[in-house]
């Protein structure tokens, strides 16, 4: 018998979509699919290094969808997956949360 490789579900959760730039690259495909560059524009901060990986990380997981359009230029669109957007679904009371709590957590001194 393996061992389990989470200890509770959100566990699980945090290991597919941790970090600070996935659930905002999620948030920024809820209303649809975007191309590489409108997505950097979407998620501000982010270096399209950065983005790159992410986004490959995301598409390994599932989350995202890399459809390739063969023309000229070539033309990239990514997009949520149903399991992508079931994980936006499951965030979205997150989000509430922070947005009723910003001022209090932006107090908090940073390396607390």
């Amino acid at each position: 018998m393996t061992k389990p490789r989470y200890t509770c579900g959100l566990d699980a959760a945090v290991a597919v979509m941790g970090g600070k730039w996935k659930g905002l690259i999620l948030f920024s495909l809820d209303e649809g699919p975007l191309r590489f560059g409108e997505l950097r524009r979407a998620v501000a901060g982010i270096s399209e290094r950065m983005l790159i990986l992410q986004l490959r990380e995301m598409e390994a997981a599932g989350l995202v969808h890399r459809e390739v359009y063969h023309q000229v230029p070539p033309k990239v669109e990514y997009s949520l997956t149903e399991f992508g957007r079931s994980l936006n679904t499951a965030l979205g009371p997150l989000g509430e949360w922070g947005e009723e709590h910003m001022e209090r957590i932006e107090a908090i001194p940073q390396g607390t």
